[in-house]
């Protein structure tokens, strides 16, 4: 990637910007998925979106895209180990959030 950010913590809000790319590396964290897979599991998000995302974080080299020569078309997503590299950034977002919830619901 060309006109990377001075600022380490900039660079990682860029890759993971968004609530969709979050949410995809969260459930490919497990193991690899199919297309159906990702847009089943994270509900609301639209198959166009979906597959926005997708491309933009295989060109960020977050994950890989494997297409099977099959009908109808397999295509399976697997993270890279940068992309698994972000476990331990989207843990600390899960604990902080439980602790979060805890306390505006304790009020």
């Amino acid at each position: 990637m060309t006109n990377m950010p001075a600022c380490p913590v900039e660079v990682t809000l860029m890759l993971i910007s968004n609530k969709w790319s979050v949410l995809i590396i969260r459930d490919l964290i497990d193991g690899t998925k199919r297309f159906g897979e990702l847009k089943k599991s994270i509900g609301t998000i639209s198959q166009k979106v979906l597959t926005s995302n997708l491309r933009k974080m295989e060109e960020m080299g977050l994950l890989t895209r494997k297409v099977y020569a099959e009908v109808p078309p397999k295509v399976e997503y697997t993270l890279t180990e940068i992309g698994y590299s972000l476990k331990p950034v989207l843990d600390a977002l899960h604990i902080w959030g439980e602790n979060y919830k805890k306390q505006i619901e304790e009020k």
